[in-house]
């Protein structure tokens, strides 16, 4: 190829995974006139998981892309509050959204339904898709950044690996093999439909069909979240506990209702009769580990960069590890359209140092929120029942990550040239 005819064609991204990272980068890059081939390791997409949320910081990129919003309302859950319990059922406060409605909107419901949607759009803006595509090799050189898939060597400008928190990428970007802390809790989670619920008076009512519902049961070292949607058709709910079992990385596994049970064994009938109603095949036991800040996202050649899970996973009480990977999205085709085609290591350093302190800032509220219910005095608890509110905070949800990485981006790139030998400050 001529130099003249390498100059003028798009910026070629290459993306690595299909989850909600490596579909908004997608998305974004195709927006900006970039050729476009997302990498997806299984066969097909898959409709796994239960309940996921997107605050108002993630919601307005939704809302950005044509149809989606329209498409994503039906599917999704629409309580106005919170009601948060104690673990015998008495009832401690309401924590309502409505000082939030000027921030924006959010998005909570079934991962797979929402995925659904956000992967069609995807191909309808025309993002090449390619499925059975498991990457076995990275490679960076001062000109080009590639894959290996199946054996075939797929080079482009950049790569951006949204691999997940098992990421084959981050060994090549840090140059070892990072290994997980075990965070000393598990998660029994499940989604399923309300026909049992409606057969015991206990539960009828969170299967109205009227009225979504979002409840909290709390207890020492425990806590149980329930909400419907759907029309009172659907529900997900989520127990947090306490769990020293030793895995090398988070996993899932079928789930025991009997296990379930054990886990909240004084708590209020109410919960032992939510998680009886629940089907044992939509029951899934998941221990989680956490990773400590990576030292940075981006290769050394600086045509390599991790978005998403690889680059920072989040504990699921952040309620924003999805949010963020959205934003990493985002950040990253932004930085990429501002640098040019001729400057993708400018861009990828820029991407790493404008949402390195954001992402870390935020990773420690899912160590916050989770303490400040996991570790409370339940006699002041009882006493003093607003302690119990999540923080709502406005410099997270408030946030046009397009906007900032376009206002920020000439101040960082400049912030760069005269401290070629900045790195991230990982301090979590």
């Amino acid at each position: 190829m001529s130099s003249v005819e390498d100059s003028s064609r798009p910026l070629k991204v290459l993306i690595v995974g299909a989850g909600f990272a490596g579909l908004t980068a997608a998305i974004e890059c195709r927006k900006r006139g970039f050729d476009v081939i997302l990498f997806e390791g299984n066969s097909s997409r898959r409709q796994l998981g239960d309940i996921i949320s997107f605050g108002s910081n993630s919601g307005r990129i939704f809302r950005s892309w044509p149809g989606v919003e329209e498409k994503l309302d039906p599917k999704c859950h629409h309580s106005d509050g919170l009601d948060f319990r104690t673990y015998d059922d008495e009832f401690l406060c309401r924590q309502v959204w409505d000082a939030e409605a000027e921030w924006g909107k959010r998005f909570n419901g079934h991962r797979g339904e929402i995925h659904g949607v956000v992967w069609d759009h995807a191909l309808s803006v025309g993002v090449d898709i390619r499925l059975s595509s498991k990457v076995q090799e990275y490679f960076e050189t001062d000109t080009e950044a590639g894959v290996v898939v199946n054996g075939e060597k797929i080079a482009g400008d950049v790569v951006l690996a949204g691999d997940g928190v098992r990421s084959l990428a981050r060994t090549i970007v840090l140059g070892f093999e990072d290994k997980p802390k075990s965070s000393g809790y598990a998660v029994y989670r499940a989604w399923m439909g309300t026909e049992k619920l409606k057969e015991d008076p206990l539960t009828a009512w969170l299967a109205d069909p009227n009225t979504d519902h979002h409840v909290g049961w709390l207890g020492p070292d425990v806590h149980f979240l329930v909400a419907t949607l759907q029309n009172g058709t659907a529900m997900s709910w989520v127990l947090t506990h306490k769990d020293e079992a030793d895995v090398e990385e988070s996993w899932s596994a079928p789930g025991y209702i009997e296990e379930a049970v054990k886990a909240i064994p004084n708590w209020a009938p109410i919960c032992h009769a939510i998680i009886r109603a629940t089907p044992e095949d939509r029951l899934v036991d998941w221990k989680l580990v956490f990773r400590d800040p990576l030292p940075t996202w981006i290769g050394p050649k600086r045509r390599i960069a991790l978005i998403g899970d690889a680059a920072h996973p989040f504990l699921p009480t952040s309620i924003q590890g999805a949010s963020q990977s959205m934003e990493d999205g985002v950040t990253a085709a932004v930085c990429l359209e501002l640098a040019g085609k001729d400057n993708v290591p400018e861009a990828i350093r820029a991407y790493e140092k404008i949402r390195y302190p954001r992402v870390l800032a935020t990773q420690r509220t899912g160590v916050t929120n989770r303490d400040a219910w996991h570790k409370a005095d339940f006699d002041y608890v009882r006493k003093n029942p607003e302690s119990v509110k999540l923080p709502r905070l406005d410099w997270i949800l408030n946030f046009d990550c397009e906007k900032h990485a376009y206002d920020v981006y000439k101040e960082t790139a400049e912030s760069l040239k005269t401290d070629p030998d900045w790195k991230p400050n990982p301090v979590l």
